[in-house]
């Protein structure tokens, strides 16, 4: 489970690990880069502090950045993992994960930014994307060609995705799953308890906690549909806390935002193959909302 931000870089050609970290971060003094090879870096997942420790091409050096302050750090997301072929994020709420206007600011538009900053040659590719008020864990790619081998085989590559929420009121019964077919409508997402020529969404939830007013849960989906949890929740008739679109007109919940969020994600990554599992805590707010 990674909680720091890690980056990973593939050796090209023979030299020393010294040498390697001051190429690839170009803007960082020789102390500063020493500083980091003193307790954060990992060759093949071994950790090294020899400053002239031979590296041979297709070794895996990591940089662990915990405690490193970083002169570029995107604003409305933290990137949790990043190496050269993908980024995991946790996006803010409030963020487009991906718009056809280019004014509008989104994931792409602000990593394609950091990337620019950093002196990489790549851009961001959306894999998946979370609902501009949904916060939570994103992996995106720095070439369509990783985009497209997820793309192929995601139900093969990631294992485990999970949601938590805060809805209204007290599913009964207190663990289950919720199964319909939905379409996408004029305005918002309908919903069918029969097929009607829409496409299934399952998604499973259990109850982690509850409290006077509202539930805590945890949810996988099975599917991965436009605003799937969102729908289900609102037909289960607990829909999230301060839901616009599927929630209650009168919802005068104390938190300013869409009590949903990405918590964990996990996932074979395409190109090294090594098995990545990111977690996040869940909100605070989502956690003061429990005590209400």
């Amino acid at each position: 489970m990674f909680h720091v931000k890690q980056l990973e870089y593939r050796v090209q050609a023979p030299c020393e690990l010294l040498q390697f970290l001051m190429e690839q971060m170009p803007d960082s003094s020789r102390t500063k880069v020493k500083e980091l090879l003193a307790h954060n870096v990992c060759v093949d997942g071994r950790r090294v502090s020899q400053f002239n420790f031979p590296l041979q091409p297709g070794m895996a050096v990591t940089i662990e950045k915990a405690g490193y302050k970083e002169r570029l750090k995107p604003r409305d997301l933290d990137i949790v993992y990043e190496d050269d072929h993908l980024l995991v994020i946790n996006k803010h709420e409030g963020l487009l994960s991906y718009s056809k206007k280019p004014t509008d600011r989104t994931v792409i538009t602000v990593l394609n930014r950091y990337l620019q900053l950093t002196h990489q040659k790549c851009n961001a590719h959306i894999v998946h994307r979370l609902d501009r008020d949904t916060s939570g864990l994103m992996v995106v790619s720095k070439s369509k060609q990783v985009s497209q081998k997820f793309e192929a085989d995601w139900k093969g590559l990631v294992t485990d995705r999970a949601y938590v929420a805060v809805c209204w009121g007290q599913l009964e019964p207190p663990e289950g799953t919720i199964k319909s077919w939905l379409t996408d409508g004029e305005f918002c997402v309908l919903s069918s308890p029969t097929d009607n020529g829409g496409k299934l969404a399952i998604t499973h939830y259990r109850t982690v906690k509850t409290s006077r007013r509202y539930s805590l849960l945890e949810l996988k989906l099975e599917t991965g549909r436009r605003n799937q949890i969102r729908v289900h929740l609102r037909e289960e008739k607990h829909p999230v806390v301060h839901d616009p679109m599927y929630g209650y007109k009168d919802d005068i919940s104390p938190i300013p935002r869409l009590a949903l969020h990405a918590f964990r994600l996990c996932f074979t990554h395409p190109v090294t193959h090594r098995k990545l599992r990111f977690e996040t805590p869940y909100p605070t707010t989502f956690m003061k909302l429990m005590e209400l």
